[in-house]
């Protein structure tokens, strides 16, 4: 075996922290944006606040500082009753409480379950994976990085935990696992098998098609209504219980405002301080130690490099959103149902920039609108074919808009082929299958469920 010396030649892109910073920065929305510029200004003392538009006058804090002073003054007031300092205590334990998520309920339950480390930390690791339903976000293989031994007693371990049937894939497999673990409460005379038989007819079981499910699965009529009443009482989504039942407020980061013909973006830069560098740190040649100088000039040069990244990160949005009020301006003179087809490659060709600029930018920012706020993600839709060879492009989401007014605005009762016909006449190729499919994405039952809306148990 002989060694020898050769030459290679190959590109290769390396990511400074420069380049990192400002890809970071473009990501970000705007309320986490906000808490970025105060880490920034906390490490960098170059870094310093010469406007802050988010403050409110001194005449407004004093009267604030008054009110709150006047709600929770001192306990140790004589003249307060100990019916309102219990009432204070009370309403502070409200205050810093906050509702107990679906993963740190089963993480606890998992802590007090008498297995070893390593399975603990599988189940852990499926805990986390869990989305508001109970489901796995991610298949659960791909979580580790080498086949993993334990998996399947893992999610058994997790699926028996309080609530019942977390860690599945799916509200089928959730009832199933449930059943299963209340095996001892099954009706007389029926047993998992002949219950799994009634799951694969869920869709008969909504309409109380007790005669047409007993033929099909060849049990009894009363064993099928037994059998139902007992899936009933189960819950399809264990996870739901713990979802977070507090409003989630959007703050956009753009604004587009028609004026007559001509449309306005506005940046939402009001909850930003305006930036600049410290005077002291501009003329670092001043100070005597070496040391010193390097580093006023070291924390001078970051806090210029974040300012102008901040700049870049609000031009490029600018630019998206005018790339997108070009391909959309139907929607924005018309509303949603005006959507067209958009794709990340046509705003990136446009703006002759990289495509997951276009995605970074657009990832988790809000534009408002004359027809509400939107997610940026929005804009950006598939095509749905017209009729004929060279049919009208529909976007998706203005196809599930001319559905939604079509059931809105039904005399009667329309199953899904009858409003597959009526897309047809306006142009629109769609399959019943698919009209399903965006019906169900609206939240909207089917026929026979809007029928019987008022039903208290029901799938959708």
């Amino acid at each position: 075996m002989q060694l020898y010396q050769s030459f290679v030649q190959k590109q290769q892109l390396k990511m400074n922290p420069q380049l990192y910073q400002s890809i970071k920065l473009m990501e970000l929305p705007i309320v986490e944006l906000h808490e970025r510029i105060e880490q920034e200004l906390e490490i960098n003392p170059a870094l310093e606040v010469i406007e802050d538009k988010s403050t409110v006058s001194l005449n407004e804090t004093d009267n604030q500082r008054k009110e709150e002073y006047e709600y929770f003054e001192t306990s140790s007031d004589p003249g307060r009753s100990e019916y309102a300092a219990e009432e204070h205590r009370r309403f502070i334990e409200g205050v810093l409480t906050r509702p107990e998520t679906l993963q740190e309920h089963l993480l606890w339950q998992l802590q007090l379950e008498p297995v070893d480390d390593e399975l603990r930390s599988v189940a852990g690791t499926l805990i986390q994976n869990l989305d508001d339903d109970g489901f796995h976000k991610e298949n659960p293989e791909t979580l580790f990085p080498s086949p993993q031994n334990r998996l399947q007693e893992a999610m058994k371990l997790v699926q028996g935990l309080e609530p019942a049937g977390t860690c599945t894939s799916d509200y089928r497999q959730s009832l199933i696992v449930q059943i299963g673990l209340s095996e001892d409460l099954l009706p007389e005379k029926i047993n998992i098998q002949e219950i799994e038989k009634v799951l694969d007819n869920l869709e008969l079981l909504e309409r109380e098609k007790y005669s047409v499910l007993a033929k099909k699965t060849g049990l009894s009529e009363d064993d099928v209504r037994s059998a139902g009443e007992f899936i009933k009482k189960l819950s399809p989504f264990p996870g739901r219980a713990f979802a977070p039942a507090e409003v989630r407020y959007v703050i956009p980061d753009i604004r587009v405002i028609r004026d007559g013909d001509d449309f306005n973006i506005i940046l939402n830069d009001e909850v930003f301080p305006v930036l600049g560098i410290s005077p002291f740190y501009k003329e670092p040649g001043k100070l005597a130690e070496k040391e010193a100088r390097d580093f006023a000039m070291k924390q001078a040069k970051d806090a210029q490099l974040f300012i102008r990244h901040l700049k870049q990160r609000n031009q490029t949005l600018i630019r998206v959103t005018n790339a997108i009020l070009k391909f959309q301006k139907a929607f924005f003179i018309n509303g949603p149902k005006y959507l067209a087809p958009l794709t990340l490659a046509d705003i990136a060709g446009e703006l002759e920039v990289h495509e997951t600029t276009v995605s970074r930018t657009a990832n988790g920012k809000y534009i408002q609108t004359e027809w509400g706020i939107y997610e940026i993600r929005y804009f950006f839709t598939n095509s749905v074919s017209g009729i004929g060879r060279e049919g009208i492009k529909f976007s998706k989401e203005s196809v599930k808009e001319t559905i939604k007014e079509i059931v809105t605005a039904e005399n009667r009762l329309l199953s899904d082929q009858e409003i597959s016909a009526l897309l047809s006449q306006k142009g629109i190729a769609l399959a019943r299958r698919t009209v399903a499919k965006y019906r169900k994405e609206l939240n909207m039952g089917s026929s026979y469920t809007r029928k019987v809306h008022k039903k208290n148990w029901r799938f959708k």
